[in-house]
């Protein structure tokens, strides 16, 4: 009896540690779901816009968008969600062009035309890069940095080291080992997570207003992550909007986020 104990916690032993490895070398494409387009790829969209390509320190890259009106209200740094590319959301950032904002929407490194190597720091680095591009034309008060799903870490991480209008955040995470720590949670994922991405340290020093959307039904970044997060003791008013029955992907399909929009911009 002892020993087909010790046999089948051997297996269990084998097991565990084959899925722990198998996660580790596999966080990226789990994390980061990018879809490459040909570098002679033509954007097609409605109205003014200027494709821009910036070259980071370290040789990467960095493909974006950016959208212009006539007299504009102010200017909109998206950060967008973990997958697609800037064909697919420069059209989502278009309902802020209908309201008279220009928009700047980047691809992360391996997204789109974008190159480079990721790596937390890197993405830091990145979100920056575009927020003092801004600044060579734009005020700080005329400056919304919006974040949604993946994008609200770096979109916090950015207001936090600077001075915005205003931060909105759309279906964030408290941290990415929370997240992970819920789809895994018989495993220590914090311990071998080569990304952290800890939103609720950065949102603690946002000075500016801070705006959060969360749908109830979210089946990819639980509410959970967002209640936590509007408990926090920050430096600027945190306003928390639930979308009851809102999902992670129809956010925009509510009168509640339609018009709490609609008064902030």
């Amino acid at each position: 009896m002892k020993r087909w104990l010790k046999k089948f916690l051997i297996v269990i032993a084998c097991l565990y540690l084959s899925i722990g490895a198998a996660l580790y070398f596999l966080q990226d494409k789990m994390i980061f779901m990018p879809e490459p387009l040909a570098k002679n790829y033509t954007y097609s969209f409605p109205g003014d816009f200027e494709e821009i390509n910036l070259k980071t320190d370290d040789g990467a890259v960095l493909n974006a968008l950016h959208f212009k009106v006539e007299n504009p209200k102010g200017v909109i740094l998206y950060f967008h969600g973990n997958a697609g590319e800037l064909s697919s959301w420069g059209k989502v950032v278009q309902k802020f062009v209908n309201i008279q904002y220009d928009v700047l929407v980047m691809d992360y490194r391996t997204y789109g035309k974008s190159t480079g190597k990721l790596s937390e720091k890197a993405l830091y680095n990145d979100a920056q890069l575009f927020y003092d591009l801004l600044l060579e034309n734009y005020s700080e008060d005329k400056i919304v940095v919006y974040g949604r799903s993946l994008g609200t870490t770096f979109a916090t991480y950015v207001a936090a080291k600077n001075h915005p209008k205003q931060l909105i955040l759309e279906a964030p995470f408290y941290s990415l080992d929370e997240v992970a720590g819920e789809r895994f949670p018989f495993l220590p994922v914090s311990w071998f997570l080569k990304f952290h991405f800890p939103t609720y340290q950065y949102l603690k020093n946002v000075s500016c207003p801070i705006l959060i959307f969360h749908g109830t039904d979210d089946y990819v970044v639980n509410y959970k992550n967002s209640e936590r997060l509007s408990k926090l003791k920050t430096k600027g008013k945190l306003t928390f909007k639930t979308i009851p029955d809102g999902t992670h992907n129809n956010l925009v399909n509510f009168d509640i986020y339609r018009k709490t929009l609609d008064s902030i911009l």
